[in-house]
């Protein structure tokens, strides 16, 4: 795209990755949130009886503990690994379609509502997803797909009016946001370590993305209501993921303790959420500078250049292998991604996804196919790494406070 996605968005409408003009200049993508896992906790003296009649589930508790902890892991790489090439591929992608980001953000939006309901359908007829699962009440996926089309308009608003250096700065709310939400709507609460491990995180990721540029400068020529306008907006995209991650934690006790499918989330998500951003579309063209009666017409010249139909687009040497690439990998990180807040947590996978950053960078940095351009980076984004690292460490290593859910 040509101007600057928050990173907090997490609509599909702009998918998530971001546009890159130099290593300096972030335009991240959606970042989602997981929550900590509790520690396990024995009661009374259970765990020194060896008769005594909880014994053996505390044992096979352990155990589900230890492969749970692997899965989390397991599914933390994939999220991270998937993120980065999300990123780099949406680069790529837009050298051939760099004259239709638009039109790559809508193919995502409405296209990923056919292929996730038609996923739901086939694993409806093979009995993975129940009944039960789809009577799940709807209202709060109505919530997401109006907060998440709400921040979406927001973001673009603010993104086409302030530099691109400042974006990634003010979308690191967007886990402050989390952290509060969390705390108000899960009942979560986080120890000092990690509330400063966060911090360092977020930190982390403005020094290494910036670089040394002087973005303050270029802050105060903008009026305060339109940096105010990209942190409200991070707000939505926040409440939204932590709703999110409140359908996985109540369903255990509407499923009796049986896991949701991340396919009736992801669809129900996307298809209310493809809905407030069709009812947007007029304004979002018109903030994009395409007017809306143009629309038909543009959309079809970027069918063409997607396809790489025709003689008219000279300038789309790279399709449809590139977009295709980055559809497919969007669409997996995307899977990834909620399977992560499934099996893990709310913040933790903000984190992950704050991960990817300095290492997408960093590749993008070196001379790629299409972009046989390098750019050397500055000793600020070593800083930042090692800044993100620390933050991510202490985060890690501190033992979760007891949710107050938990204090009965």
């Amino acid at each position: 795209m040509s101007f600057a996605v928050a990173l907090c968005s997490t609509s599909s409408f702009f998918p998530s990755g971001f546009a890159i003009r130099n290593p300096k200049q972030l335009q991240p993508f959606v970042s989602m949130s997981l929550s900590s896992k509790l520690p396990l906790h024995f009661s009374g003296n259970a765990r020194f009886n060896r008769n005594h009649p909880t014994m053996f589930k505390i044992r096979a508790s352990n155990s589900n503990s230890s492969s749970s902890s692997k899965l989390v892991l397991f599914s933390s790489t994939i999220v991270v690994t998937t993120a980065v090439a999300n990123r780099v591929l949406y680069k790529l992608a837009l050298v051939p379609m760099k004259e239709y980001p638009f039109f790559l953000a809508q193919f995502i939006t409405f296209g990923y509502v056919v292929i996730y309901f038609s996923i739901l359908y086939f694993r409806y007829r093979a009995r993975i997803v129940t009944d039960e699962m789809l009577a799940i009440p709807k209202l709060r996926f109505v919530a997401i797909g109006f907060l998440e089309a709400l921040g979406l308009v927001s973001g673009m608003s603010a993104a086409a009016v302030l530099p691109g250096p400042v974006i990634p700065i003010l979308n690191q709310t967007f886990l402050v946001w989390q952290l509060m939400f969390s705390t108000l709507l899960l009942r979560r609460r986080y120890s000092i370590n990690q509330l400063v491990g966060c911090l360092l995180v977020a930190v982390g990721v403005v020094v290494a993305i910036t670089s040394g540029s002087n973005t303050g400068q270029m802050l105060s020529e903008v009026q305060f209501f339109w940096p105010a306008l990209m942190i409200i907006s991070c707000s939505f995209q926040a409440w939204a993921s932590v709703m999110k991650e409140s359908i996985f934690i109540d369903s255990a006790t509407q499923l009796k303790h049986k896991s949701l499918d991340i396919f009736v989330v992801n669809s129900f998500g996307s298809g209310f959420q493809a809905l407030f951003v069709l009812l947007s579309l007029p304004i979002l063209s018109n903030l994009r500078g395409i007017p809306f009666a143009q629309l038909p017409s543009y959309f079809k010249s970027g069918a063409g250049c997607f396809l790489n139909l025709g003689a008219d687009n000279p300038n789309c040497d790279g399709a449809p292998l590139l977009p295709l690439l980055y559809v497919i990998i969007n669409l997996a990180f995307n899977i990834s991604l909620l399977n992560a807040v499934k099996t893990s947590s709310a913040v933790v996978a903000s984190l992950l996804v704050m991960l990817s950053v300095p290492i997408s960078v960093y590749i993008l940095s070196l001379p790629l196919p299409y972009l046989p351009e390098g750019t050397s980076l500055s000793p600020f984004f070593l800083l930042g790494c090692a800044i993100l690292l620390c933050g991510l460490f202490l985060y890690n290593t501190t033992r979760p406070v007891r949710s107050s859910s938990e204090d009965d």
